[in-house]
Formats: C-alpha cells, structure tokens, sequence
C-alpha cells in the first residue's frame, strides 16, 4: 500500500498522510513525485495539498486516513532542490511546511487551478548539455548548431529548429545522449532594445571581482562584494550575469524594494541579450503567473524580483545576486519570517551555483562570514569612471536658529548649489508635517486609540494618523479636553520642510519622496526619470531616496536631522544608522565633480559622526562587531524571538511564563532565555505585546531549543484571543 504524506498549507506545524486517490493505480501512485499538487479532504473543506514523499506505510491506522481526492499535476511543477529549500526553510524558521511551500506557487496554483496552456512543443537543455565541455560536438555540426541555439535561449521551439535546418532526427540523437528533454514552449516577448547598450570597460578591482567569481565555477560559492556607492556594482553583476547566459544558465537578481524594479529592469534589458522578467507583489494575478511560468519553463533568462522571488522555479539557475544585500526589506515581518538574503545563500548551495551579495554597507552578518572565510571578500574602494567621493561635512547646529529644521548654512549651500545648476537631495526620515499634535493650554497630546504611540499630523490631508496600525482620524480643531483652539504642531516632518523649501526657493521645483508622496507603481519611476532630465532641484525625502537610485545630478546632500539616527535602544541602532548615512552620503558626486554631504547635528564629536566623516564604514563595522562578539549578539551568538499578541495585557506574560518554565530546565548546553518581558510599544493594533528571548552560542543550539520551545508552545492553551509567533534571526529586539 502506498501513503502519500503532504504538506497542507495551515497553521499545523506537521504533515499529513493520505490514501492515493480511489481511481489511482497502484503502480501509478508509488510513481507520484514530490511536489505534485493533490486536491484533499481537510476538515470540512477540500484543499491544495503538496507532496512531500511516498511511504509503504503510515503511522496511523490504515482505517483513520483519508483518501486525497485527484492528483492535479502530471508531473512536479517545482524540481527537487526548490522543494529541498522549502523543507529547510520551514525546518530552520519552525514554520509550517505547508504555508512554506504556498510561498512558492502563484495564487492560482495555490488555489488548485490548472496551469495555462504551456505552448509550443519545443526543446531545452538538461544538466549534462548545459556542462558540456565546448567542442565536444565538433564531429556533428547540426547537433552542436542545436547545442548552441539553446545555449543562447536556454528553450528553442521544435518550429525554429526546424526553420535552422536542425531535424527532428539530430534532435532525438541529442535527447539519446541526455543533453536536451522535450519541453512546452510559450513565446517570450524580448524588448526591442534588448543587448542595444554596450558591455563597459571594466577598471582593475572589478575586473579582479568577475574572474574571482568565475574561478570558483561549477559548484556553489558565496562572495560579499562590498563597493562603496557609485563604484559600479552593477556592472560587475551584468557582466556575470552575461557569462551565466552563455553558459545556457539562468540568473536570479534579488533587489530590496518595487521602486528600483523598473529602473533596474530597464537596465538590465539593456545590456543583456536575452528575456528578462520581473517578479514583485505588485503584479496582477495573471501577470504573475505568466512571468513565474516563463521562468519555470526556461523562457526567462534573469529573473529581477523582490523578497518572494527566491523561490521562483528556475530550472537553469546558475547565478545568484542580492543587491543592497543589509536591507531589512529583505526580511518578512510577519507570518513567515524568512531572510530572503539567507535563503538565497542556501539556494545557492541547494543548487550548486554562485551567489554574490553586494553591498555598500554590507551586513554586521554578511561581514563575519567574510572574515571568517564562510564568504569570498571583494572590494571595490573607489568610484567608477568619474565619480569621487564627496566631502562629508558635520555641522554643529548649538544655538543656531533652524528653519522648518535647516540651519543657515545648510539653506545657504542648498541656493549655491541650485544657483549653479546643481541638484539637491535633503534626507528626513520622518514622513507627515509633524509627529505631535499637543494643546499649548492643557497638555493634551493627540494619541493613537489602538497603540501606545502618538498620532502624526497630515496637514495635507487634514488627517492625524497613526504610523503602526494606520488608524487615522480628522485633524482637531479644538482640543478635546479643555476645548481650547491653541493646538500646536510640534517636532518636523517632510510636508513641514517641504512647505518652507516651496516657500523659500520658488525658482526651483520641489519633490517630496516619501510613501504619502509617491503613491501608484509609475510614480517613483516617472520622478526618477524626471529627475534625471538633469534641471535643478531640491529632492525632500525619506529613506525611500537611500534605495539604490541613481540621481548623476546630486551635487549636494543634507541630512536634517542627523540626531534622531544616533541613539537607540536596539542592538542593531548603530548598524542601521551608519549604514542608512551612508546610503544617503552616497547619492552625491556619483558623476563629475566631487559632491558634498552636510550634517546637521547637535553632537558633532559622536565617534559614529566622525567615522562617517573619514567614509570609514568598514572600520566602524569592525569596531561593532569587535563589541557585539565581546556580548554573544549576532552574527557571533543567535537570536531567537517568542511573542505573543493579545486583548489583554496580562495574558500573553502568563503564556510567555509558562512557556519558559517548562522549557528552560531542558534547554540545550550554550542556549539561555530572557524575559519574559513587555514588548517596547506594548499595546499594537489593539493588541498588547509580550515576548520571550532565545540566546544561544551557536546555531545547532539555537535550532534545538527553539524546536523545543516550539514543540511546548503547541502543547499550550490558547486563552482569551492570544496569538503566539516565533522569529529566528529577528531584526528588532526592543
């Protein structure tokens, strides 16, 4: 008898035995591969379920198990080493494998539907034709005149062999030796540019960082290339990504955010002479499907994504990249909390291909695997073609006036520089007119309902809204307590700065990019493309602006409000804060003449200021890594984060002690536990926070407890609405 054990996408952190459908066959349900959809009874509902494997038995009575309803794939729609990681994912961040795996298929796939019609008949290589040594095929012309066409397009239609004088014959001979399958082809529209920009020249570092990648093939190798900004990561990554192609390879390029897709694909398509596909949560439907398919089939050459793109099917991967690789966007803040950056770094080993994380300000985690040797260490120390650093200035803002938060020399070096021509990038990492609405008569401040957290003034909008649960409410004309009208707007905000810039320099156009501003898909390319018309201007922004655009204009960068970036509670504060100035300080001077960074700063001594001031980030990383080592905090010791959310204060605390209790006298050798303890804002969305900190000194320690405490967790009951979740490797603690 054959059981088919499945992942079914719930919360249950377990999988499922099935009996084969009624109309199965025997024969043909042992032959069922892993990763096969199948319609199945759960509950009182039917469900898309995926196969994991195919047992002679099952622990469970035979008469208990249930019977899966309809086998929906002929074949797997994933391959083996995608499923691998999925199973990792789920076993490493102890999350079903279920919804692990439902991460992975399209919503119509997800929901049980059928795939599309595929197209073509047609022909692509396996992995013995793509490793096929060159001149291997020298004694058959026709087959190595096939070899080649797939070579450049990875799947050719059996009609374009055909109009190429390749027969069916030489085709069933290649099929013999194993060097090409027989495959369903749809046609992948190519822009019409595509290959229309030439390959650059490379200088000595970046020349020196392509052949030490290439040296390492076949097989897997992971490198950090750490460039400062402007020294033309790109180019390194489009001419590996050139060589993937001409090996009959697929690339997957990972980026941190929807608004450099555009700009990046555009780009891409440029330079390389194949299909390159896009893949983000902003798609359609059915525009997703068709991209996820194209690259499952081998019809998308690269593939450029955000997070979720990891786990697109990719049959030919052969090259891995993560840009801007310290992101946080790379990390999921809820349900399942994967690190799409770690995750690609096991894909690579998975799939025995290269991955290269680049970075200007790469991650405290990406730089000890580098001294440590886990990773290959690249470094580009200097800007491409002729782009210089810039001058990075500290101003001391002690008892100077400020003007919606510019002091009088920064307002003066902005009209310089606009005056000759020059673009101007103002940072303010604080989106609104201002974050509280306080009555100057009684003290009231204007406070979020559902959050321990004040509501911020949108005086555009005439609303006060709250930035973590996005509760929002009329702005108040009169204060509710003693009904005064003397309210006041306190603290500053992008609207507040950009209403005195309007004011201020009316001659020149003002931009304000924050999430309120640039609202729809086409706004963020349509400003970056106006931008880059290269007329003066001031761009007033968030760190939307840090995101790896390219602005060759900016001559000049201010940062308003460097204090509000220099202390934190969070172990992580320090790294964020060099690294997001950085990102910042390096949007000026990428092109021509030397640019200039000024910040506006109540302690211009702060030892973080003064590193910035020398570009010194790999010094200051050194520095933070020496102290995060001396205290076990990652990347030397692990993390581990339980939480709870609840209506009622006191619940998750009973939980989380509870929980600890059980667990902490069975707790592995090297692993500890903290707390438990209110989360920082401990009321959220209605809801209040608690939460319980894993440490351990190692990652098989961390692994174990966790397991352990996973496992207790289950066991528990849930009262009074309380909701728990596990984050491994978090990146907020406080």
């Amino acid at each position: 008898m054959s059981v088919l054990r499945l992942a079914i996408p719930s919360p249950l952190r377990r999988q499922f035995d099935y009996l084969p459908p009624a109309d199965l066959s025997a024969e043909d349900a042992a032959a069922l591969q892993p990763g096969v959809r199948l319609r199945v009874p759960f509950g009182r509902r039917e469900v898309t379920g995926y196969l994991i494997c195919v047992q002679p038995h099952s622990d469970l009575p035979a008469g208990s198990l249930r019977r899966a309803l309809e086998v929906l794939d002929s074949a797997p729609l994933i391959d083996p080493a995608l499923l691998q990681l999925c199973l990792w994912a789920a076993a490493y961040y102890h999350h079903p494998v279920g919804e692990v795996l439902g991460a992975v298929f399209p919503r119509r796939l997800r929901a049980g539907g059928a795939q599309l019609p595929a197209g073509e008949p047609g022909w692509r290589l396996t992995t013995r034709g793509m490793g096929l040594p060159d001149g291997a095929l020298a004694r058959a012309p026709r087959q190595a005149l096939a070899l080649a066409m797939l070579q450049r397009e990875c799947a050719v239609t059996a009609a374009e062999f055909d109009r190429q004088g390749v027969t069916a014959a030489v085709l069933r001979n290649l099929r013999d030796k194993g060097l090409i399958e027989a495959a369903r082809i749809a046609a992948t529209a190519r822009a019409a540019d595509s290959g229309a920009d030439p390959e650059l020249t490379l200088n000595p570092e970046q020349a020196a960082a392509v052949a030490a990648v290439l040296r390492q093939r076949p097989g897997f190798s992971a490198h950090l290339l750490e460039g400062v900004t402007g020294s033309g990561k790109t180019e390194v990554y489009l001419q590996l990504i050139a060589d993937c192609l001409a090996r009959g390879g697929q690339a997957l390029v990972l980026i941190p955010e929807i608004g450099l897709t555009p700009q990046t694909l555009e780009r891409f398509r440029r330079r390389l002479d194949a299909p390159v596909a896009a893949l983000h949560s902003a798609l359609g439907d059915a525009q997703r499907y068709r991209t996820w398919e194209a690259a499952r089939e081998g019809r998308a050459r690269v593939v450029i994504g955000t997070r979720s793109a990891v786990f697109t099917p990719l049959p030919r991967l052969g090259l891995i990249i993560v840009d801007e690789e310290h992101d946080s966007a790379y990390k999921q803040q809820d349900g399942f909390r994967y690190s799409a950056r770690d995750v690609a770094v096991k894909r690579a080993h998975l799939e025995q291909c290269p991955v290269l994380l680049g970075s200007a300000t790469p991650s405290l985690e990406s730089m000890y695997n580098a001294l440590t040797g886990r990773y290959h260490h690249h470094r580009l120390t200097r800007r491409a073609g002729t782009g210089k650093l810039p001058q990075i200035k500290a101003l001391d803002v002690r008892r100077l006036p400020l003007r919606a938060g510019l002091c009088p020399a920064l307002i003066e070096a902005v009209r310089d520089s606009l005056q000759v021509g020059h673009q101007v990038l103002l940072f303010l990492n604080r989106r609104g007119y201002a974050p509280t609405l306080r009555c100057h008569d009684c003290g009231w401040v204007a406070e979020c309902e559902d959050c321990d957290a004040r509501l911020t003034v949108h005086r555009q909008r005439r609303r006060l809204r709250c930035h973590h649960c996005g509760a929002a409410r009329p702005l108040a004309r009169r204060c509710p307590g003693c009904h005064s009208d003397a309210l006041l707007a306190s603290g500053l905000g992008t609207e507040q700065t950009e209403d005195f810039l309007r004011q201020h320099f009316r001659q020149w156009p003002v931009f304000r990019v924050d999430s309120d501003a640039m609202q729809g898909r086409a706004a963020m390319p349509a400003l970056v493309a106006r931008v880059n018309e290269g007329s003066p201007c001031i761009l007033l922004g968030t760190q939307m602006l840090t995101k790896g655009h390219h602005f060759p204009g900016v001559n000049l960068v201010g940062v308003i409000d460097t204090d509000a970036l220099l202390f934190s509670a969070d172990f992580r504060g320090e790294e964020r804060m060099a690294q997001l100035l950085t990102q910042v300080a390096g949007r000026a001077g990428r092109v021509g003449d030397c640019g200039t960074v000024l910040l506006q700063t109540h302690y211009p001594d702060h030892p973080a200021l003064q590193a910035m001031l020398h570009h010194s980030y790999a010094a200051q990383a050194r520095d933070m890594l020496a102290r995060r080592q001396a205290v076990g905090m990652p990347p030397a010791g692990q993390l581990v984060m339980f939480r709870t959310d609840c209506p009622k204060a006191a619940t998750g605390e009973v939980f989380l002690q509870r929980l600890h209790d059980a667990a902490a006298p069975q707790l592995p050798q090297g692993s500890a536990l903290i707390g438990p303890l209110p989360s920082p804002m401990q009321r959220r969305a209605g809801l209040f926070r608690c939460q319980l900190l894993l440490t351990a000194d190692s990652r098989r320690a961390a692994r174990v407890a966790a397991a352990l405490l996973v496992d207790i967790a289950a066991g528990l009951p849930l009262r009074h609405g309380l909701k728990w979740s596990i984050d491994v490797d978090p990146l907020d603690v406080f």
